[in-house]
């Protein structure tokens, strides 16, 4: 609709105690790849006024761990505009972390975010009318 090649559309999501699945509250990379969906939602509905449909991933790196009481950002740049498809890259990044030496409820806001995972994908959107 008013964007293209270049868009950049960012989220943040606070992951709670209860999406850690492991042992040191980890949290399974699928966690993030939920998110990477939202934000390519968010790109295709300003991009085409339509949620689109993710399609597939390529080139998941899962660079660091995500714990619960994270707080991440999630980043999605498209990279391509075809007809009806769309390429993005991703990039979810730690920006807050849980410090329970402090306390409790303790957390921080980090000086530099951790990158955690990185992605590229492609979602598809219904044809132009037309």
């Amino acid at each position: 609709m008013t964007a293209g090649e270049g868009l950049t559309v960012t989220q943040r999501r606070y992951v709670s105690a209860a999406a850690a699945h492991y042992g040191g509250s980890l949290v399974d990379g699928a966690y993030v790849l939920a998110l990477f969906g939202d934000v390519a939602t968010e790109a295709c509905i300003r991009m085409d006024g339509d949620e689109g449909l993710f399609a597939s991933y390529s080139d998941v790196q899962f660079r660091a761990p995500v714990l619960g009481g994270d707080v991440i950002e999630t980043t999605a740049t498209v990279t391509r505009v075809g007809r009806r498809s769309r390429d993005l890259s991703f990039e979810a990044r730690v920006v807050c972390r849980a410090d329970p030496e402090r306390g409790p409820s303790a957390s921080d806001m980090l000086d530099e975010p951790v990158v955690v995972v990185t992605a590229r994908g492609t979602v598809v959107v219904p044809a132009p009318a037309g």
